[in-house]
């Protein structure tokens, strides 16, 4: 009789903490994926995080490793909202624990920042297997053809905004954020860097003419290909957007491009942006008139993922900027990846973001701000630009620069401004 009263104590004292788990859990999803002012959902985050410790992982105080958010997020997800673990691991980035922070360490993390890494094999999750798929699309020839005479048929670009944002909303921080910007969690923003009256503001029109070099597009990972990118060749990968991109900035826009084909990342991606550094200073240094650089890559994302969008009848690769603030929460302000430019490189992405939001709507999935500086430092006007991941065609990143394009020209030639 006293085992079997001790036995139902202990099941309605274990329904009593799931109960309690499943409660916090759903007020930590809540916290954690609504729309709340930044104060706020820190503070909550901090109270729901410190009783789930407390009531309802109890064995955390056996545990040697430190109790973090992150560690308790894992253990919610893994028992009581498994669904949750697979979403987040396919629609966002993975991000890093720092608890050692070396210059070499920074820049490793850095290479791999932009893109999902699988932890375990350190390898670009859906990176294998690529040859195997190019036979197969290479018989959609025909296809890519039609897709072509349609992107050919668009104008230079859109005359009129299609969607117009307030400017009263978005001198609001958090309906900046919410509509602009994806933050990683492993910094920090404030208002007093993201205040869009000054960063509207500031002029990013180019103030030399097309007789010299005005515009830098090199590629950090040059590697980086799509789903039937063709080994060995560079025409298929990144490099070849880079091209396309290159060739409608000169023909359609009557600007000055240089297209810089360096490789910095073909033994390994940990020293690409260290590597790369040096080749940007010289050109820059050889062509004084330079005055925007752009960075251009290709996402890596979970293989459910395909980031499409249709403009106008073609299906475009969705782009994202990339911001670094050389700041971590957990470090604060990273010292010798000081960026004098960032408040120029944060302008410069937004009113390019704004302008694509508003003639280009759903192209963009916004801007990502990172930790880390990811060589922007180099030029005021520099944007990290994302085109596509490896579950995109080859096509439908090309046919994505043709908005670009357009949109870059608006830009450094003042015309989207109001």
């Amino acid at each position: 009789m006293y085992h079997y009263q001790f036995i139902r104590k202990k099941r309605e004292k274990n329904y009593g903490i799931i109960a309690t788990l499943c409660i916090t859990a759903v007020l930590l999803f809540f916290v954690e994926y609504c729309g709340h002012g930044e104060a706020f959902r820190r503070e909550a985050l901090r109270i729901l995080y410190q009783d789930a410790v407390s009531y309802c992982l109890p064995f955390f105080s056996y545990v040697d490793e430190p109790i973090t958010e992150k560690r308790v997020d894992e253990v919610i997800l893994c028992y009581v909202f498994p669904f949750l673990k697979q979403k987040q691991e396919v629609a966002e980035y993975q991000t890093q624990v720092e608890s050692e922070f070396s210059y070499e360490m920074i820049v490793a993390m850095e290479a791999a920042a932009e893109n999902y890494i699988d932890e375990e094999t350190g390898e670009l999750v859906g990176d294998t297997g690529i040859e195997e798929l190019v036979p197969e699309l290479l018989t959609e020839q025909e296809n890519e053809q039609e897709a072509q005479m349609a992107i050919n048929d668009l104008t230079k670009g859109r005359t009129e905004k299609v969607v117009v944002y307030s400017r009263e909303k978005l001198a609001d921080f958090d309906y900046l954020i919410q509509n602009f910007y994806r933050v990683d969690k492993t910094t920090t923003i404030t208002g007093e860097q993201l205040n869009a009256s000054e960063m509207l503001a500031k002029d990013m029109t180019l103030t030399h003419d097309a007789g010299s070099p005005q515009i830098l597009i090199y590629h950090t990972h040059s590697q980086e290909g799509y789903v039937d990118s063709i080994p060995s060749d560079a025409s298929t990968t990144v490099v070849g957007v880079g091209d396309y991109l290159t060739q409608i900035l000169e023909e359609e826009y009557g600007l000055n491009v240089i297209h810089h084909k360096g490789e910095y990342d073909v033994v390994t991606r940990d020293n690409a942006y260290s590597l790369a550094g040096p080749a940007v200073e010289q050109i820059l240094a050889e062509n004084p008139s330079i005055e925007v650089v752009i960075d251009l890559h290709r996402d890596g994302v979970g293989e459910g993922t395909r980031l499409v969008t249709n403009m106008d009848g073609v299906d475009m690769a969705k782009i994202m900027f990339v911001n670094g603030l050389s700041r971590t929460t957990s470090a604060g302000n990273i010292s010798y990846l000081y960026n004098p430019n960032l408040a120029d490189n944060l302008a410069f992405s937004f009113q390019t973001q704004l302008t694509v939001s508003e003639y280009y709507p759903g192209l963009s999935r916004g801007i990502y701000l990172k930790g880390y500086r990811f060589n922007l430092h180099y030029c005021p006007k520099s944007l990290l630009v994302e085109v596509g991941a490896q579950t995109n065609t080859l096509q439908e990143a090309m046919n994505a620069m043709v908005p670009l394009a357009d949109v870059l020209n608006k830009v450094v030639k003042g015309e989207n401004k109001d």
